[in-house]
């Protein structure tokens, strides 16, 4: 196997697992992963919150990790990475609203390469109106975007994940298993026991 490049694009009260354990997870596979967020730049920190399901209409969220950028979000160049992931939580909610984010998502899904996107990150690949006619899972609460943006919503257990053509979505930090395992299956990724 080929360790892959990837650019993990987070941010200030992203999901603190959605965060860290990509990150991390990805990293003691052998790959190399980048973590970004807008206007930081490497050795940085981002505040994480802690969202967790415990019996209301919507998530808990509590102050999670402090968060250390490994890379300059200006530094960047999309051409070098060969996948993108995306971490959840509320910093989808304004990192769509920075174009220089919007044209990193548009770079990967024209080029085809992989995009791991879990809970809100839906938000920004359907701010970048890139998934048209795909199947996307998301948190729940951003299905009406998903359908805005023309994805079909793939209401799935939270502990799922959903593969259509280069995306890998899922609907919250519980997938982490199945959702890095197809992940990994689109980047190449052959672990042997």
């Amino acid at each position: 196997m080929a360790a892959k490049k990837i650019l993990f694009l987070t941010g200030d009260f992203a999901e603190d697992y959605e965060t860290m354990v990509p990150f991390q997870a990805l990293q003691a596979i052998g790959h190399t992963v980048d973590a970004v967020c807008p206007g930081k730049k490497n050795g940085e920190r981002i505040k994480t919150a802690i969202h967790d399901f415990e019996g209301d209409q919507t998530y808990t969220e509590k102050p999670g990790h402090l968060f250390a950028l490994n890379a300059t979000f200006d530094d960047i160049d999309p051409a070098q990475y060969d996948a993108l992931a995306i971490a959840g939580g509320r910093a989808p909610e304004y990192l769509r609203l920075n174009e220089r984010v919007i044209e990193l998502v548009r770079h990967f899904a024209e080029a085809n390469k992989p995009i791991a996107a879990v809970c809100h990150a839906a938000q920004l690949l359907a701010a970048a109106r890139v998934i048209e006619g795909k199947r996307i899972s998301a948190y729940p609460a951003c299905a009406p975007e998903v359908r805005l943006a023309g994805g079909e919503y793939a209401d799935i257990p939270v502990d799922a994940a959903i593969t259509d053509g280069n995306f890998v979505t899922a609907p919250a930090w519980p997938a982490h298993p199945e959702w890095l395992r197809q992940f990994l299956a689109l980047l190449g990724t052959r672990i042997e026991l």
